[in-house]
């Protein structure tokens, strides 16, 4: 093996002196002109070579990272450039919005000014904490700065708001058409969504779309990546599709976004989160691998998590929507402590909202736990009395699907906004009835016609009330209450229901009082002649079907018949291919369709004679014959043993049964071998 050849020894050159800090930021600017920017950092630290404090060249060098997003270098320079009389916090800020770190950089933004820049990135931090009335506040203050598209970000704060109804006054006083961009025309589509006009945001949508396709064009963007800009309106089409009822066609549009692949993260998996509710509990192994997709890479072994760009993309609302979706997949396909482990991680994600509780009691109640579901929601509604409504129904949906009337009853008594309707006292005194509890349910219909009594609302409910508690206290025996009930109504309302309901009611407890309102009903006609002392003594009456009803009935027949023979026609008889009614030829067998065995030609079949014939071992005999020679020779026997018997003895009265002996010669036959 030949030795390896040894390096040449290299002559030293002189180290060339640096260029001209003026040539450095001529280079620089041009390459920022030109957007490389990944260069421009490359000249900006050869500048701080020469000028290490020099302002703008940091400045540039930070921005250049921003550009190529380089976020965390960006806060490496900023920590490094302290001492330097340079102001990053706004920068600064801004980095720690694009890492969605949003509290740290909402208090960083506390010491600037309120410069029309802080105050639009303030609003967006907002935006993304979900602080839409702070954010819209912000973004109708800087209407007078003339910043462009505001209109967009101020329809879609609205939007989320809720307050979808203020969107068209908001882009009439603004005098901008809705289909001036595809992106206004996009948020303004899903303020007619949240309206329930699923028509018209669809039409819009499709406006969107085309708007959005001829300004991409113009920018001369390549088909795939108009596809990826547009993403958005066609996930939002599919979803109208979905709201319309039209479910293969949702479903179809959203298969096609998630296999084609073109389209931002964030529409992915809005596209995935909404085919995997379409779905159901269906093929619930391909809902998980779709959401699989949507988790942190590398976090595969770890629990469920959306990746860093999903958790700055999407709203709370649908982040929290996508883990409430995965947790009840699980639950579906039985995979208890995955369930479990996501259910433990969401309070600290979603600090403000009810869904973690919620869920956390649907896993313990697939775990046949509900004593300890009903627990936890009722700590939670008593710890965040502001946010118990819908954790006080889960609570007693739990507790009825348990078997548990009375907390049912307890938790629904206790949602003041409900409590009095109707619907809600019907469900709360049927718990009370089942738990036993007769005074608790009349108690709260006792609350219920209170509170209506005293209400100044035009759909008062105080006459149902009222009619329901009066047939409830008839029901179990307390006639004194109900009479009252029904004259209270019959005073205020005069209701002829209420009336019929105190008669036969007072009828039991007060007769006087009956026999008075009695008089307020209407006569029923021919009962006037009618004695009522005479009808009680008889027995009662047949119903007789009058002379005049059975003359009515017979019209009425001969009426039908007539009509139905006026309803029939004579039609031509038609005859079998190939036949001459002229020549008919010989009539047919009248008994062609009786049976052969009823027709008079009919003849039995004469019978074999041989198979009466008896097959068998030597020796077996005819039984039947025999049977009958023993029976009249017994017969003989016991005749001439009679007559035997009172000739010798006179005396006797009885004789034991004589059993018949065969005759000698058969004996004899049957020795014989």
């Amino acid at each position: 093996m030949a030795p390896k050849p040894k390096p040449k020894p290299t002559v030293s050159s002189p180290s060339q002196p640096p260029a001209p800090i003026e040539d450095l930021f001529m280079s620089l600017n041009l390459h920022i002109q030109r957007s490389q920017f990944d260069q421009a950092v490359k000249v900006a630290d050869q500048i701080l070579l020469v000028a290490p404090s020099d302002e703008d060249a940091i400045r540039c060098k930070v921005v250049a990272l921003i550009k190529e997003d380089r976020i965390d270098d960006v806060l490496s320079v900023i920590q490094a450039s302290q001492r330097l009389p340079v102001d990053f916090i706004f920068l600064k800020a801004y980095c720690l919005y694009r890492q969605n770190k949003l509290d740290e950089s909402l208090e960083s933004l506390k010491s600037q000014e309120g410069t029309s820049a802080t105050m639009l990135l303030e609003s967006q931090i907002l935006y993304r904490l979900g602080k839409m009335d702070a954010c819209i506040d912000i973004y109708q203050k800087l209407q007078k700065s003339k910043i462009d598209s505001l209109e967009i970000n101020l329809v879609a704060g609205l939007v989320l708001a809720g307050r979808a109804s203020d969107v068209e006054g908001m882009l009439d006083a603004m005098r901008v058409k809705a289909t001036s961009s595809f992106e206004l025309a996009y948020n303004t589509a899903c303020s007619l969504i949240e309206r329930s006009k699923y028509k018209d945001a669809e039409q819009l949508l499709l406006s969107a779309r085309r708007v959005g396709q001829e300004t991409l064009m113009e920018d001369n963007l390549a088909d795939d990546d108009i596809e990826i800009e547009l993403a958005p309106i066609a996930v939002q089409l599919a979803y109208v599709q979905q709201l319309l009822g039209n479910t293969p066609e949702a479903m179809e549009a959203y298969t096609g976004i998630i296999s084609r692949n073109l389209a931002d993260e964030s529409s992915l998996a809005v596209a995935i989160n909404n085919l995997v509710v379409l779905k159901g509990p269906k093929d619930i192994s391909d809902s998980l691998r779709k959401l699989d997709r949507l988790i942190e890479k590398g976090n595969a072994a770890q629990r469920f998590q959306l990746s860093n760009g999903l958790e700055s993309k999407l709203s709370p609302k649908q982040r929290e929507t996508i883990y409430a979706n995965r947790v009840l997949l699980l639950l579906h396909s039985n995979k208890m402590d995955q369930a479990r482990e996501l259910v433990a991680a969401l309070p600290d994600m979603f600090a403000d909202s009810v869904m973690p509780v919620l869920l956390q009691a649907a896993v313990l109640v697939r775990e046949n736990k509900s004593g300890k579901a009903e627990e936890i929601l009722g700590q939670f509604a008593e710890k965040f009395p502001d946010k118990a409504k819908v954790v006080l129904l889960a609570r007693a949906q739990v507790a009825v699907a348990a078997g548990h009337p009375q907390i049912a009853a307890e938790s629904l008594s206790k949602i003041a906004d409900i409590q009095h309707l109707p619907a809600t006292v019907a469900t709360i005194v049927s718990l009370k009835e089942r738990a036993g509890d007769i005074d608790g349910a009349e108690a709260v219909f006792d609350s219920a016609i209170q509170w209506w009594s005293n209400s100044m609302t035009e759909d008062n409910k105080l006459t149902v009330i009222m009619q329901e508690a009066a047939s409830f206290k008839l029901k179990h025996g307390r006639e004194k209450e109900a009479a009252c009930l029904y004259e209270e109504l019959v005073k205020s309302h005069k209701s002829l229901q209420a009336l019929i309901g105190l008669v036969t009611t007072a009828a039991r407890v007060d007769v006087d009082k009956a026999e008075a309102y009695e008089k307020q009903l209407k006569p029923l006609p021919g009962l006037k002649g009618v004695d009522v002392e005479s009808l009680e003594r008889t027995s009662g009456a047949k119903p007789v079907q009058s002379d005049s009803r059975v003359e009515v009935t017979e019209a009425y027949e001969e009426s039908k018949n007539k009509d139905k023979a006026k309803k029939k026609r004579k039609r031509k008889p038609r005859y079998p291919k190939g036949f001459d009614p002229a020549n008919p030829g010989p009539p047919p067998d009248p008994e062609r369709w009786l049976p052969k065995r009823e027709r008079s030609s009919y003849r039995p079949k004469r019978k074999d004679k041989r198979a009466a014939q008896v097959r068998g071992s030597q020796g077996a005999v005819v039984r039947e014959k025999h049977e009958a020679a023993g029976t009249d020779a017994s017969a003989n026997i016991s005749n001439s043993k009679s007559d035997q018997a009172t000739t010798s003895k006179g005396s006797s009265q009885s004789a034991a049964p004589s059993q018949s002996k065969p005759p000698s010669k058969s004996s004899k036959k049957k020795s014989r071998k």
